[in-house]
């Protein structure tokens, strides 16, 4: 996510050409934009690091969803 920003935040730098990256080329831009397309789609799947993020978020809802369970089994005093 955070190579998104950074490609988002050059961007708008360059266009708007604030200080140094007024002479930046466009190509480190569409380089960096070319690298994230291939990560997120290619490199973050051959890693496993997009199910490990679902495996993480289902657990998380598995384990509140016991621990609720077993508060509303609980007598009240």
């Amino acid at each position: 996510m955070w190579m998104i920003i950074v490609v988002a935040l050059l961007t708008l730098l360059k266009y708007l050409e604030f200080g140094p990256f007024a002479n930046l080329s466009w190509w480190w831009i569409v380089g960096l934009a070319f690298f994230a397309f291939l990560w997120f789609e290619f490199f973050e799947r051959m890693l496993g690091l997009d199910k490990r993020k679902d495996h993480m978020h289902f657990e998380k809802m598995k384990k509140e969803r016991v621990k609720r369970s077993f508060d509303k089994g609980k007598p009240r005093r």
